[in-house]
């Protein structure tokens, strides 16, 4: 009797609390946002669950939107931006008093190489590129499925009750971009981005499999990112080999409040190795960086060849690990005036957010020194905001003396 008594009362409980979670959230709500750090805020904070703890729910709502903040500017504001040697490269033949190309191909899209692009000469291109990001540290975003609160019985599998998030997250970035060569071995150069960014929303409690939603939001963002500044110095040069060292410098041009910059400067210090021989060339690169929203280590690696005088092809890797941005990780706790319910929410770690791309592509000399760039970035890890599939298209002009 007393067995039974028991598992009554734990029922009646059971839908007692169930009820009154529920109870909580079947009121819709949107917002017009005006701008895309409202557009989150207002998504992730506004919550339906009942979790007894006001206090951790804010905190973990607030971890939870930073972490996104934060990937989307790391995309954004410190986006990495085209070579900034151009498509074609000079230097002085001094045996014949003469100024002739240095290299066969057309050099890789993001990698540095280690030449110039020659005293005396200049390269100004546009590059245009699409993004939409549909995964934050593998989970999708774009289909209703991120559980950011949940309440469920520990004896039972799933959660009864669930907020999920969508979001719809899309940027066009336009990136104008020139260099000039100031001596045989010295070239400066800047990067100017403009971004279109896009992001609507909804939040939706499901509550034993009926799904209500919640709130809406939208908001669209248009401006610069953050504005590149660079210097590279070619250390030594010899028989197809060289070494280079670049600085770049970023300037805090886009909007924090439309996660478009990252608020304050940062300063990248690069190594860079080049070997060309022939059609083919091979270039490698090694950054540290700091300020911006992390200290930053990035990397990459490039294979050129020039499968005809007039188009390369190059296939590339790059990557970079930003420190302390973290990603967002489901905790659990037990509910403080239900028993026998936890709450689970997600919440931000401090973990290091590593990303890495392969970008092969091509190069196509349509005329005189007009050059036609081409590639798709396709991401091979899963942390941070990640796009499926990035194509990227440009036009390079290289004038000189």
């Amino acid at each position: 009797m007393t067995s039974r008594g028991t598992r009554t009362t734990g029922s009646r409980g059971r839908v007692i609390a169930a009820l009154s979670i529920a109870a909580t959230g079947l009121l819709s709500t949107r917002a017009e946002a005006q701008t895309v750090s409202d557009v989150l805020t207002f998504l992730i904070t506004n919550q339906s669950i009942a979790t007894g703890n006001f206090a951790l729910d804010r905190a973990a709502a607030q971890a939870t939107r930073d972490t996104i903040a934060h990937a989307l500017v790391a995309n954004l504001a410190t986006l990495p931006v085209s070579s900034s040697s151009g498509a074609f490269v000079y230097r002085l033949n001094t045996e014949l008093g003469t100024v002739e190309r240095a290299s066969q191909s057309f050099g890789p899209f993001f990698v540095e190489r280690a030449l110039t692009v020659g005293q005396g000469r200049a390269a100004f291109g546009i590059t245009f590129q699409h993004l939409r990001f549909t995964q934050l540290d593998g989970r999708s975003l774009s289909d209703g499925t991120l559980v950011t609160t949940a309440n469920r019985f520990v004896d039972e599998p799933t959660p009864f009750d669930e907020d999920r998030l969508r979001l719809d997250i899309g940027a066009d970035v336009a990136t104008f971009y020139g260099s000039v060569g100031l001596g045989p071995r010295v070239e400066i150069g800047f990067a100017a981005p403009m971004v279109a960014l896009t992001m609507s929303g909804e939040r939706i409690d499901t509550y034993r499999g009926r799904p209500f939603t919640q709130a809406t939001a939208s908001a669209t963002a248009i401006g610069l990112a953050d504005i590149l500044a660079r210097t590279k110095f070619t250390l030594f040069s010899e028989g197809g080999a060289a070494v280079a060292s670049a600085v770049e410098l970023r300037v805090p041009t886009g909007r924090t409040e439309d996660l478009l910059g990252a608020g304050t400067a940062s300063v990248k210090i690069s190594g860079i190795g080049s070997l060309e021989r022939g059609a083919a060339s091979v270039h490698a690169n090694a950054g540290l960086s700091f300020g911006g929203i992390a200290h930053e280590i990035d990397y990459g690696g490039a294979v050129s060849l020039a499968a005809s005088p007039r188009v390369s092809v190059s296939s590339e890797v790059v990557g970079r690990w930003l420190d302390g941005v973290g990603g967002i990780v489901p905790v659990a706790a037990p509910h403080p005036t239900l028993i026998g319910v936890e709450t689970i929410r997600l919440e931000g770690d401090n973990s290091r957010l590593h990303m890495m791309t392969v970008i092969p592509g091509i190069k196509w000399n349509v005329a005189d020194t007009w050059v036609v760039v081409a590639n798709v970035a396709v991401p091979i890890t899963s942390d941070g905001l990640r796009p499926a599939v990035t194509p990227f298209i440009g036009i390079d002009y290289s004038v000189g003396r």
